[in-house]
């Protein structure tokens, strides 16, 4: 359940961040992955759209970098670097 916790977590971010900014929508998130989270962007992408479902943030478009410094004090982690909204 890795992958549930730290989706919710996000998300919790990223609708703090449309609701802040009154928006109605989430266009798009960009994430870094740090190399020890244990997923790769495809596998963030897939997890993410189910979390994201019903929300202001479905649809949105995910742009996904993996880390590769498995020594970053994040690397364990999914980090968000920023959300668009409309």
């Amino acid at each position: 359940m890795h992958e549930a916790s730290l989706m919710q977590d996000l998300l919790r971010k990223i609708l703090d961040v449309a609701r802040a900014q009154k928006a109605s929508r989430v266009v798009a998130v960009h994430v870094r992955l740090g190399a020890l989270c244990h997923m790769d962007a495809n596998h963030f992408r897939y997890h993410f759209e189910h979390a994201a479902a019903g929300t202001a943030a479905q649809g949105a478009a995910i742009h996904a970098r993996l880390d590769s410094d498995i020594q970053a004090p994040t690397a364990a982690d999914v980090f968000l670097e920023s959300v668009e909204v409309a």
